[in-house]
């Protein structure tokens, strides 16, 4: 591998703030006709399923589980009538298929919102 397609592993991994689970993102599918007439933000995709991959550290269990991120903005959208979650991604916050952490928490809101994923 060379060193410019080498990244390290903490851009792509976040925790919870208890340190008990281990988050990797990865995008499945992107809405390839979505555009984005947003200019300030320059270029951006539209994520429309992500596979997340929690680790429990302190168990060593993986866990994967495929989110339809675009079926839980709408399903919060009908039930509490707004959506927090944002998904444009720039291309820049997108290494080898996986979304930087930082983008985490923007991804996951509605799933969270919805406790289709709970942290216990």
């Amino acid at each position: 591998m060379s060193y410019d397609r080498f990244v390290d592993e903490r851009l792509l991994t976040s925790r919870d703030t208890l340190n008990k689970y281990q988050l990797k993102m990865k995008i499945l599918d992107i809405d390839e006709g979505a555009r984005d007439f947003s200019q300030r933000f320059g270029r951006r995709v539209l994520v429309k399923k992500a596979l997340l991959t929690i680790k429990h550290i302190v168990t060593e269990e993986i866990e994967e589980r495929e989110l339809d991120i675009e079926e839980l903005e709408k399903r919060i959208r009908r039930e509490r009538l707004f959506s927090s979650s944002n998904r444009w991604v720039s291309p820049n916050e997108i290494k080898n298929g996986y979304v930087l952490a930082s983008k985490h928490l923007e991804l996951l809101a509605d799933a969270i919102a919805l406790d289709v994923i709970s942290f216990e």
